[in-house]
């Protein structure tokens, strides 16, 4: 007996992937072996609706395969429908679904209701993407690590509540360091001013935007505890500097984006004011405070809701008109003020942990205020399906985010990269995601390979254990060196080719440029090697390659908003074509340690001739064909990017 469908492939199922609002999409169903079943039915149903049961009759024969269609009109409002199949067979019922990992593509037949349906995303046709961060180049900067914009090296803010650190120093990462609690209040004097003064070497390096990690006004050297949504810290500079740095970033065709930390605040703040540090009075302070609906105390004032169960950030209830009128939608809300101020987007912490109502009516205002800026949200999985607290999340059926930080990628990227998955099994993850995300969100996520959350590129390119397998003593110690490091930098620079090649928006990490080392927070959190740039990276052959990169990417609109479909998944060698009207380029990358002789077949896309344009390793320039395959020999850990000749 077998039975087959395929969510990829559009003889299964037509159009491919997510559709817009009332959209019919046609399925079929191929069975062999079952004899004539009594009934072929498709099973669906949308999100907290009941299953509906639709007839699926023959329609013709390929070879000894029956073949069952039917056509389903997705609903026309945004949302998930689910389905799967039953034949009623001389053996009994059988039942076509998902895959266990619920990754779609080929399905598993099996005897009873499956675990996991297949997925079609509906979104609302309306649904638009800022149409030049597809286009970009991002770079993430934490800002107190970045570089310090005083000639003398002085802090531009001085206080008891400052521990100053050198710069080079290790930060600070148990809590004895930090006089007995951990507090994250040791800065190294990065600021504003200092971004300004390497705009110059960013634009060098192709970037096109900077993602900032918060900046405004708070106790701690992540900002991630606000203490005033309306300041910039005095650490990083004021509003003119802010101002300074959009403009003269903008010169440059750069643009910026800002940190949104819009769950919670810091206990520190002008909105709690739990230690009276702050010319307010907090919620924390007096019921009567302006600021008081803004939290849900249990037990008033000290037993109160907080991110996490972490005292010093309190939760905000997002249900606060007053809150979301001084967040959202008031004439001076803060996401208004710094867009008027220059800045091009937000990126919004923890979104899994805002209510969709809030998340929408956050979009409404950064739309009306300025059309094209983008809105990034935190999400660590497919943010397509995502469940929080309960409840399916609506990111991307049009009215909340435009993109998301695409962790899922990065986990494949190095699960592929260190030979834990193969290519076919690479290829399963990358397909998901293109089938799940609507096509104006998968063109622009944020494709990251290391960040202030997580461990660097190159550390774990090394296969060195996470940094939930390692204490922290361990951690602090810890540098890759000799033919190891040689190696996890060969790896680094394929992923950064991989994903400057893929659809999605690349983002490094400050500092990923040169190879720079570091486990999870706080050591990859540590401050730009500026003094010792050529011996991090030898030869500027990291930085060289980046360059080389961002400039083909700039080149061509194929390698940006180009079509997207695997060309060779066999292994650990994978290739990839990037198509846009007459230009075509097929990357191909080999993460084995050994050089592999490959068949690449790309009839299909009416290549007969192939030049490489740039590779990490030697590699013949130039490939012809008379029928689209190509004979191909690709050396060990390696990546080349070819364009059609």
């Amino acid at each position: 007996m077998e039975i087959e469908h395929n969510s990829r492939q559009e003889f299964f199922r037509s159009p491919f992937g997510a559709v817009t609002c009332g959209t019919e999409v046609r399925l079929r169903i191929s069975a062999d072996g079952v004899g004539i079943p009594r009934a072929v039915k498709l099973i669906y149903k949308t999100d907290g609706g009941e299953l509906t049961y639709q007839d699926m009759p023959y329609v013709f024969s390929v070879m000894n395969n029956c073949i069952y269609e039917t056509a389903l009109r997705v609903p026309d409002m945004a949302g998930l429908v689910w389905y799967y199949f039953e034949l009623e067979t001389d053996i009994g019922v059988v039942y076509y679904g998902n895959n266990s990992e619920n990754l779609g593509g080929k399905g598993e037949m099996s005897f009873q209701p499956p675990s996991h349906s297949f997925q079609i995303t509906v979104y609302d046709e309306k649904y638009k993407t800022p149409d030049w961060f597809k286009e970009a180049i991002a770079y993430q900067i934490f800002p107190d690590r970045f570089f310090n914009g005083n000639d003398d090296g002085s802090f531009l803010y001085k206080s008891d509540d400052v521990i100053p650190r050198k710069w080079g120093e290790q930060p600070y990462y148990k809590a004895e360091q930090f006089g007995g609690e951990y507090t994250s209040n040791d800065f190294f004097g990065g600021n504003l001013k200092g971004i300004i003064k390497k705009l110059p070497y960013l634009e060098e390096l192709g970037i096109t935007v900077i993602y900032l990690n918060p900046i405004f006004k708070s106790y701690s050297n992540h900002k991630y505890n606000t203490g005033n949504y309306e300041e910039i810290d005095p650490m990083f500079g004021d509003e003119k500097t802010f101002k300074e740095l959009c403009i003269k970033a903008k010169e440059r065709g750069i643009r910026i984006i800002l940190d949104g930390v819009f769950n919670h605040t810091g206990s520190d703040s002008k909105y709690f004011n739990k230690y009276g540090n702050y010319d307010s009075i907090g919620a924390y302070q007096s019921k009567d405070s302006p600021y008081y609906s803004w939290y849900n105390f249990v037990d008033y004032p000290d037993v109160y809701e907080s991110w996490w169960g972490i005292d010093t950030l309190p939760q905000i209830v997002e249900t606060s008109p007053e809150l979301r009128e001084y967040l959202l939608s008031g004439k001076d809300a803060i996401i208004k003020k710094w867009l008027k101020c220059g800045a091009s987007g937000w990126r919004i912490d923890v979104v899994d942990e805002l209510p969709d109502f809030f998340v929408k009516e956050l979009r409404r205002n950064v739309k009306e205020t300025k059309e094209d800026a983008v809105i990034i949200g935190e999400v660590w999985e497919d943010a397509s399906n995502k469940i929080a607290y309960g409840e399916r999340r609506q990111y991307f059926y049009g009215e909340e985010l435009d993109s998301v930080m695409n962790y899922p990628l990065r986990n494949a990227l190095i699960d592929f990269a260190l030979c834990r998955i193969d290519a076919f099994e690479f290829n399963r993850r990358v397909m998901s995601l293109k089938e799940n995300y609507p096509k104006p969100a998968f063109y622009s996520l944020l494709n990251m390979l290391s960040s202030h959350d997580v461990e660097r590129i190159v550390t774990l390119m090394g296969g060195v254990p996470t940094r939930h397998e390692v204490n922290r003593e361990e951690q602090a110690k810890f540098s890759l060196n000799g033919y190891a490091l040689s190696v996890a930098r060969k790896r680094a620079k394929q992923l950064i080719g991989m994903i400057m090649t893929m659809p999605g928006v690349p983002c490094l990490f400050y500092g990923d440029e040169l190879g720079v080392q570091g486990y999870g927070d706080p050591f990859c959190r540590s401050t730009f090697p500026w003094d010792s740039v050529d011996e991090i990276d030898p030869g500027a052959e990291m930085r060289g390659w980046v360059k080389k990169l961002t400039k083909l990417r700039k080149s061509s609109k194929a390698l940006s908003i180009g079509e997207f479909n695997y060309v060779y998944r066999i292994g650990y060698t994978y290739a990839y074509v990037r198509e846009y009207e007459d230009e075509k380029y097929i990357i191909l990358v080999n993460f084995d340690s050994t050089s592999k002789d490959i068949r690449l077949d790309a009839a299909r896309y009416g290549v007969t001739g192939l030049k490489a344009l740039l590779s990490t390793d030697s590699a013949n320039s130039e490939y012809e064909s008379c029928d689209g395959v190509f004979f191909i020999k690709t050396p060990p850990q390696s990546l080349v990017i070819f364009k059609e000749a």
